[in-house]
């Protein structure tokens, strides 16, 4: 961006707009370099307003949750990082028969699995234990213990390239594992589930027991990014990585999970660089060692130094 660009942005997004921000504070993996610009939309009005005008002077934006599922290289992101806060992380019930839920696309699954907890509501404790946000895992399709979060969507509200906010019904979107097959460009600003009705106990339960099996199988007393790769048909990537050798094998202060080896986790002091170099040393070997080219469930963005 040059300095025109960045002075109208501070015009329009006032205080919400900072410059130069250290994405290691906003990735589960602690590590990468800042981005350009961090933008914290907190009302539909003033989103509308700036992806408008990012389009329009041609300026690259990403929306990064809570940086769950990012790898952002050691050189950094350019153009602008949105993060939605405000009434975007808002939950409230849709209609009058209490099964309908509108969550905003920047609310945590950590604030969305309490309160159906204490609703009552239920359909997505399987969700339990994924430190991203429902826009996130919507865009994704995340899952987990053989469930997935689109079946459960009804409606996905988005700001659409042109500045304009829209509402889309489950029917005009595709979901596939880990995948949803919307546009570049658009952001997820609320989705409408369909849940069902429970007890608060019951609810509570199931999340304590999806919890549970996490902590069993998965290192989550280091910073990750959860899965790297997404799951051969009829296989497991962490079965192929830990066939490879790879268990354990360390690169800096990134290590492949002696738990889990579909996880890289920061020990200590990694780099972009460290869990890029993993990533790569684990898709070499799992194809020289299986014939099998593993597909990423992460988004690496940004440059290197």
């Amino acid at each position: 961006m040059d300095e025109r660009q960045k002075t109208e942005l501070l015009r329009i997004a006032g205080r919400q707009i900072g410059f130069d921000f250290p994405m290691s504070q906003h990735t589960t993996f602690r590590v990468g370099g800042n981005a350009e610009a961090v933008y914290e939309a907190s009302d539909p009005e003033g989103l509308c307003r700036v992806v408008s005008f990012l389009v329009n002077e041609g300026i690259p934006y990403l929306v990064a949750g809570r940086g769950s599922n990012l790898l952002v290289k050691d050189g950094g992101i350019g153009g602008v990082v949105i993060l939605l806060t405000g009434a975007f992380a808002d939950i409230q019930y849709e209609g009058s028969d209490y099964s309908d839920i509108l969550a905003g696309a920047g609310l945590s699954i950590v604030n969305l699995l309490i309160w159906c907890r204490e609703e009552g509501i239920s359909g997505l404790e399987f969700l339990a234990g994924i430190p991203g946000t429902v826009g996130g895992a919507v865009a994704m399709n995340a899952g987990a213990f053989g469930k997935e979060i689109g079946p459960r969507v009804r409606e996905i509200r988005l700001v659409s390239q042109s500045g304009q906010l829209t509402a889309r019904d489950r029917s005009r979107f595709r979901f596939s594992y880990r995948d949803l097959d919307l546009e570049a460009g658009v952001v997820i600003t609320n989705v409408l589930f369909r849940l069902d009705r429970d007890t608060p106990e019951t609810v509570s339960a199931r999340i304590a027991g999806c919890l549970k099996r996490r902590k069993e199988t998965q290192p989550l007393e280091y910073p990750s990014a959860g899965s790297i790769f997404k799951n051969p048909l009829n296989d497991y990537a962490g079965r192929l990585i830990e066939q490879a050798g790879l268990k354990g094998k360390r690169i800096g202060g990134a290590m492949i999970s002696n738990k889990h080896a579909n996880f890289i986790v920061n020990k200590g002091g990694a780099t972009a660089t460290d869990i890029l170099t993993l990533i790569n040393l684990a898709r070499e070997e799992v194809r020289r060692t299986a014939g099998v080219q593993l597909e990423l469930e992460i988004q690496i963005v940004g440059g290197l130094l």
